[in-house]
């Protein structure tokens, strides 16, 4: 099988060079290598290396910024989902894309489920959600797997802020009221090689996450007690609980980020472990 991975360079297309390795060719596209802003470049590119396999991992995640670049954001998320599935229609091949909580407004008191109705708060949900759209509206072979705060070794996520500002700052303040499941790149990754690795299987909408939730007040608490274990800091900083309300961003965030993954469980077999899990053996990879 020959694969092509778009955003290699980001936080999970590093991961999913390692995962998707045993599974045949990887070409691993990062952004300067493959603009998923320029439609004739990704065209080209993907005809040229005719994949069996395109996932796609690229993204436009600047949150905030994205309120004020709309259609940049919307190039990349929005856009070049369609192009890949449009492409991967023309060469027989299968799409695997990733998409967002970001795509729900938050207010439903229960874990969200792929057949509840979008309703996006923000620029960067509009644009996945659009991505999610232009993928379905092509008779392709495809995934696209909704997840939610995604962190790793790579790239930039909440878990490395809160290990540099932990040894910078004896006390923080961090959001408690908003809910949802941090989810390791790794266990992403490694989910998209086994459902990969299957020359037949469903096509469609999944949610995908860690196991377990928390607020972004009680996954900072759980990064800085498993960061004093390892001797990754010496002290845990005070972590002081506050509301949205008190921390204004651009972007409007969901209060209920927590994603239904029974549907995905059910159809593939495979649920992700405890995101306490992802993050102890996350955090032990930096010291190795």
């Amino acid at each position: 099988m020959k694969i092509l991975i778009t955003g290699a360079g980001g936080q999970l297309g590093r991961e999913l060079k390692r995962s998707l390795a045993s599974l045949g060719e990887v070409i691993a596209c990062d952004r300067k290598q493959l603009d998923l802003g320029n439609p004739d470049a990704l065209r080209q590119t993907v005809r040229q290396i005719a994949p069996n396999l395109i996932v796609n991992a690229a993204a436009w995640t600047a949150v905030d910024k994205a309120e004020t670049e709309p259609d940049a954001a919307n190039a990349i998320n929005g856009i070049a989902p369609g192009i890949l599935a449009e492409e991967a229609r023309r060469l027989g091949a299968q799409l695997i894309h990733y998409s967002t909580d970001y795509v729900f407004d938050g207010n439903k008191p229960a874990p969200w489920t792929e057949d509840d109705l979008p309703l996006p708060l923000s620029i960067y949900g509009r644009t996945k959600l659009a991505g999610e759209q232009a993928i379905q509206s092509i008779d392709c072979r495809y995934l696209i797997l909704r997840t939610s705060w995604v962190f790793g070794l790579h790239g930039a996520n909440f878990m490395k802020t809160m290990l540099r500002v932990g040894k910078e700052r004896p006390e923080l303040r961090v959001v408690a009221d908003q809910i949802g499941a941090p989810t390791w790149t790794r266990h992403l990754a490694d989910a998209t090689a086994l459902v990969a690795s299957r020359k037949e299987g469903p096509s469609g909408l999944y949610h995908l996450a860690n196991a377990g939730e928390t607020s972004w007040h009680g996954y900072a608490e759980a990064i800085f007690a498993e960061a004093v274990r390892l001797a990754l800091l010496a002290a845990a900083p005070v972590v002081h609980p506050i509301t949205t309300a008190d921390y204004p961003l651009p972007a409007t965030r969901p209060a209920n980020s927590r994603l239904d993954c029974r549907r995905f469980t059910r159809d593939f077999g495979l649920t992700l472990p405890d995101w306490r899990v992802g993050l102890s053996d996350c955090l032990a990879d930096t010291i190795h």
